[in-house]
């Protein structure tokens, strides 16, 4: 059969846009072009090394088949661990561990959705929430966040979005793509209306350790109401620099994760054995290269904040964590490029890529028109190098 008919839920469905441009960029560089991406949603670090030997160690150790569904226990307790660090107390059945941490949020969000119920989103969001929510036949309820507000969904316009058929809200705290930080005060807010109204709240923390100029609080945090009704989504992917050993977790009321665990074990089953071995070295190990990391991106910050605010049409504000600056270009639609009439962020993420060389994501792709996003996890000397070849093009 050549045009096998799909399912409806599959077919609702869009690739995602960031891999394409990634896939573009990649065809230019194998044609000879020289590409420097600022488009990478991952660090540019090596894993630590006590992590790598903790994993050779389980394949030596023979360590090589199947463990419980939900995660091995030693990785669930230094999950839990981590969490009392900050003055969460869960017990370690209360902690799912799946492949990556995009999966987590994908099986939280098919455990908790009826078809019909309204998922709050504040946009800029990260892309793969909307495609998820439809996919559990949810229906996304994107709310406009302000750029004085640093991108950050108010309480006022959190209730000001809340219907009959809201079910859940998703808070990115560090945030891709802005790199918004909530303050406890904001989240404080933010938890008051969704417990008034019966609301859960899917907070992703992957990006939690990586803040700068504050640290990042966690909702569930603030009260054993808040926390009774959110769904932590995190993994080892970015502060470990770990995004190929794909391991995530969840950590939310007992129920939750049991449903979730029912999920898994018709699904994917349980995560990499080795890989788990390997985050449970991350979690409990010397985290000393994740604190050098950080303050080399917050070193690249510093630097790309200066020379985009130096580029006409391109301004942007210091973001507070993650690796992203989202930079306003809205100067820019409408004008012409190198021949090129700008009618939108796509046409001059493309005008980039092509022209200068330099792979960026529109902000339209995450639900914000008019910006693009800006990745720092590659070397200060190709971020000077990536300004210079936009510069050149647009100044």
């Amino acid at each position: 059969m050549e045009n096998m008919e799909l399912s409806a839920k599959v077919r609702q469905l869009e690739a995602s846009p960031t891999l394409a441009i990634s896939t573009e960029a990649k065809k230019l560089k194998d044609s000879g072009k020289e590409v420097i991406s600022l488009g990478a949603g991952e660090p540019d670090f090596n894993t630590p090394q006590h992590i790598n030997q903790a994993a050779i160690d389980a394949v030596n150790n023979g360590f090589t088949g199947y463990t419980e569904t939900i995660g091995i226990k030693e990785l669930r307790e230094a999950v839990t661990k981590d969490l009392a660090k900050r003055g969460l107390e869960y017990d370690n059945n209360q902690v799912i561990v799946t492949t990556g941490a995009k999966y987590a949020l994908f099986t939280a969000l098919q455990s908790i959705i009826e078809a019909g119920d309204e998922v709050i989103l504040p946009a800029p969001y990260w892309v793969s929430y909307p495609e998820q929510i439809k996919f559990a036949e949810g229906k996304v309820v994107a709310v406009e966040t302000k750029e004085e507000n640093r991108f950050k969904m108010t309480a006022e316009e959190f209730a000001a979005a809340i219907t009959e058929d809201t079910k859940a809200v998703v808070i990115n705290s560090p945030s891709n793509p802005t790199g918004a930080v909530y303050t406890k005060e904001e989240l404080q807010e933010i938890a008051e209306v969704a417990v008034d109204n019966d609301i859960l709240v899917i907070s992703d923390e992957i990006y939690q350790k990586i803040t700068y100029d504050t640290s990042a609080v966690s909702i569930a945090e603030l009260g054993s109401e808040i926390k009774d009704r959110t769904i932590i989504i995190d993994g080892v992917s970015k502060a470990y620099a770990m995004t190929g050993w794909r391991i995530g977790y969840a950590v939310a009321p007992k129920d939750v994760i049991t449903a979730m665990g029912c999920l898994q074990s018709h699904s994917t089953s349980n995560p990499n054995s080795i890989a788990q071995k390997a985050s449970t070295a991350a979690l409990t190990g010397s985290q000393e290269p994740t604190k050098k990391m950080v303050k080399a991106f917050q070193r690249r910050r510093d630097l790309l904040v200066d020379l985009i605010n130096s580029i006409p049409g391109f301004e942007t504000i210091k973001p507070s964590g993650a690796f992203y600056l989202f930079v306003n270009v809205k100067e820019l639609i409408g004008s012409e490029i190198n021949g090129t009439v700008i009618k939108d962020d796509q046409e001059l993420a493309d005008v980039l890529l092509h022209e200068a060389g330099v792979a960026t994501i529109p902000g339209s792709f995450f639900g914000k028109d008019g910006y693009l996003r800006i990745s720092y996890a590659i070397g200060e000397e190709d971020l000077k190098r990536a300004a210079e070849k936009i510069k050149d093009l647009v100044g």
